[in-house]
């Protein structure tokens, strides 16, 4: 079973709502290609539309936006984790509760869905999807609690893991994040309306002003009263996603309040000090490592060279719900430039090798274009634990470096050499020094408790 990442966009206080938040979904695009959908309301309801595929495929023609009027809106980018890639799984998510409406849309992953879903439905909770999304929906459609936020507050209180969270009513927008922070999530304004969005390139697209990230553990509550802020839970440690910075969010973002490209470029300048090449030009898989290749190539004094194009029209091979996908579109998304190639010691800057199938072809495809020598360098650490926080690999099994030898890994992918950024290297070249971040994907230590799918805890938080 597959692990989520989503985007989600949201907007108060704008006439055309709906329309705002298919600009901010295409945004954030790159972080789900599964299924998409637009939940707006007028003030007295909630109007829902949701679909397989990209945001334009959902969206097609200005007729379906029409059909979600209001003033205020929430959106949803889904890749396929907890469930599997079915209509019945879209998001955002639609409930009648007993005095309103409620939306919600989700990014991460709740450790404790299990247990929470098996009491829910000993209560006579009724589940029409298979994700975990739909738990946090049931939570407080049984709240007691007479006021919604409140009933948010009780709802989350019982959940654990990952969460950014956006919650529409017919009259409000509520946005939430885990008390960890392990997902980005961020408030801009433009005019009298406030946006809420996973990254702050959804921002860009509709010319609001970023202000400030949504804080770790922070409620907010969007009206026509205006914006107001809770902190229910006590302060803790935080555990921001640095795979976000490594490989997910666009370079042009600003998450965890933080320029990923500049975070980017100091990997890359990292990994040239700690694996120097003999080489004559470096060259990106793009394009999710163009900056890091930029500051390998800044602080090695080799030339940087487009030496592979991808192909746009590929989604993302990471973010592929099937490993035969992942190899089908692994051999359509990229083409090596054969006169940049040719006769070159190449050192190829990756920003990470999670399973290495996409690689070994990269890899051949390289040698076939000329290059004489292939050094990958990778700008980070090997993966060899699971992530079950909103990651896309949840067993050791599909982790090559969980199963391999760096040496063994290199002879697997037929480089000349291979690299990979050590733990200390990445970070330290993390904003604030890396003080703040989950790592466990590189060191197998968990910040939150991990259930089994019987509800057990096998994974007990072990990073202090």
């Amino acid at each position: 079973m597959l692990r989520e990442e989503c985007g989600v966009f949201g907007i108060f206080g704008h006439p055309q709502a709906a329309e705002i938040t298919y600009l901010g979904l295409h945004a954030l695009q790159h972080r789900g290609e599964e299924s998409s959908g637009i939940a707006a309301g007028n003030g007295e309801t909630l109007h829902l539309h949701t679909g397989l595929g990209q945001v334009t495929e959902v969206f097609k023609d200005s007729a379906t936006l029409s059909q979600l009027p209001g003033y205020l809106a929430i959106g949803h980018n889904r890749y396929s984790t907890t469930g599997s890639s079915e209509l019945c799984n879209a998001q955002p998510f639609l409930a009648e509760c007993r005095d309103c409406y409620v939306a919600l849309a989700h990014n991460g992953n709740l450790v404790n869905a299990v247990s929470l879903r098996r009491q829910l439905q000993q209560t006579g909770a009724l589940f029409q999807t298979t994700t975990d999304s739909e738990v946090l929906v049931h939570l407080i459609a049984h709240s007691q609690e007479e006021e919604v936020t409140d009933r948010i507050i009780e709802a989350l209180s019982q959940a654990k893991g990952a969460y950014a969270l956006l919650i529409a009513t017919q009259d409000r927008l509520i946005a939430a994040r885990d008390p960890l922070g392990f997902r980005p999530l961020c408030l801009g304004q433009f005019g009298n309306a406030w946006a809420v969005a996973s990254e702050s390139c959804a921002l860009d697209v509709v010319s609001a002003r970023y202000l400030r990230d949504v804080e770790p553990g922070e409620i907010m509550v969007i009206d026509q009263q205006g914006f107001r802020s809770f902190k229910p839970w006590p302060e803790t440690r935080r555990a921001f996603c640095v795979f976000e910075y490594i490989y997910f969010s666009r370079p042009d973002s600003i998450i965890f309040g933080d320029n990923v490209d500049k975070t980017r470029r100091r990997l890359g300048k990292q990994l040239a000090l700690e694996h120097p090449a003999e080489a004559d030009i470096v060259i990106s898989v793009p394009d999710s490592s163009n900056t890091a290749a930029l500051g390998y190539a800044e602080a090695s004094g080799i030339r940087f060279e487009i030496g592979l194009i991808r192909n746009h029209y590929v989604g993302r091979t990471f973010i592929k719900p099937s490993q035969k996908v992942r190899d089908f579109e692994a051999r359509t998304k990229y083409n090596p430039v054969r006169g940049v190639l040719k006769g070159k010691r190449v050192v190829v800057v990756e920003d990470s090798i999670v399973r290495g199938t996409t690689f070994k072809h990269l890899a051949k495809m390289l040698r076939e274009a000329g290059a004489t020598e292939i050094h990958v360098r990778v700008s980070s650490p090997p993966i060899i634990s699971p992530c079950y926080y909103g990651i896309d690999f949840q067993t050791r099994d599909e982790l090559i470096a969980a199963q391999k030898t760096v040496e063994e890994i290199r002879e697997y992918l037929g480089v000349d050499s291979l690299g990979y950024l050590s733990m200390e290297g990445m970070l330290k070249a993390m904003p604030n020094e890396g003080t703040e971040y989950c790592t466990a994907c590189f060191s197998g230590r968990y910040p939150v408790k991990i259930e089994d799918e019987v509800g057990k805890t096998v994974l007990e938080r072990s990073d202090g």
